[in-house]
């Protein structure tokens, strides 16, 4: 029961990072019907710039925070402005291939930033743990700075509370906006009927630009929390973005509310999977968790292709 806990709260922070970046996948969906494949990019820049502030620089980690998550929304409408108002009008396709070439180009210049090595933003939550419903084994503190082993209770690591709390804070925080400010009450009539939002007077692109900024402000982050993981982050670590794909088609590729759902049973799925399948089913192989979200995807697609919260297409005959 411990382990299963423990499998729980892990599997939850992971979730919360994939909705994270979920979200800003659906927002620009919703806004442009556009699905943004350079959203890695914007994560692992935020992770990047989160480095550069709290240890280059030696600023506060909530300064490091806050510069990154500005950066990577300034970053994602500069993209939108340069390379994707002109695709205005195009086939949604069209403008899909140009994010493709968004993240190869972003991949190559995060590489050069960051180079073939890991960075990590040091150690704001001490990533350490504390020991829920049990005792400490004080003797057995073997090195120093690791915590010692939790006995009869669940260890929580500081990191994956802080995804939880982050996201959950995040997501609040734009569900009241996107109800209650006028520009979220814009972007809600620009998704749903574009011509008729530009003849109340509302400005697409503005809406467009809008929606850009949110989704790299979330993937930012995203790639901030992920940069405070114990081992660092590699440039190839802006791959772990994809998974998110899986949680949006789960959830419902239009609804912020099946981002959230899709990336925490993204995540949950994984950590179990990477807890339980070993034991239970080994002749699977290793590395069978990194699997188990894309063949979840499969199921939905085939089940329900719409995904959980998603809209179905209405059809004329």
């Amino acid at each position: 029961m411990i382990e299963l806990l423990d499998t729980i709260v892990r599997g939850t922070g992971l979730g919360a990072l994939y909705a994270l970046i979920a979200i800003g996948f659906v927002i620009i969906f919703r806004a442009t019907g556009v699905l943004n494949f350079a959203q890695p990019i914007f994560m692992i820049f935020g992770t990047y710039m989160s480095y550069l502030v709290a240890v280059q620089w030696g600023l506060p980690f909530p300064v490091a925070v806050v510069i990154a998550v500005c950066a990577g929304a300034l970053v994602a409408m500069a993209c939108e402005r340069v390379a994707l108002r002109p695709m205005v009008g195009r086939p949604p396709f069209s403008a899909a291939l140009v994010t493709v070439g968004l993240f190869a180009a972003g991949l190559v210049v995060t590489t050069k930033l960051i180079g073939h090595g890991v960075i990590t933003s040091g150690d704001p939550w001490g990533l350490s743990n504390f020991c829920l419903g049990g005792e400490r084994r004080e003797m057995a503190v073997a090195i120093t700075g690791v915590p010692a082993a939790c006995d009869g209770g669940v260890s929580i690591a500081h990191t994956d509370l802080a995804k939880i709390i982050a996201a959950t804070l995040a997501i609040a925080a734009l569900g009241w906006w996107l109800t209650r400010s006028r520009y979220g009450l814009a972007m809600r009539a620009t998704a749903s009927d574009p011509e008729v939002a530009m003849a109340q007077g509302i400005s697409a692109g503005k809406v467009f630009a809008l929606s850009w900024g949110i989704a790299g402000a979330f993937a930012a982050l995203a790639g901030v929390l992920l940069g405070t993981a114990p081992g660092g982050v590699a440039a190839l670590g802006a791959l772990i973005a994809l998974k998110a794909i899986p949680a949006i088609i789960v959830g419902g590729l239009d609804s912020v509310k099946g981002a959230v759902v899709g990336g925490l049973i993204v995540g949950l799925s994984e950590a179990l999977t990477k807890t339980y399948q070993p034991g239970i089913a080994p002749w699977l192989g290793s590395n069978f968790d990194i699997v188990m979200p894309y063949l979840i995807m499969l199921v939905v697609l085939m089940i329900r292709p719409q995904g959980l919260f998603g809209t179905k297409e209405v059809q004329r005959v």
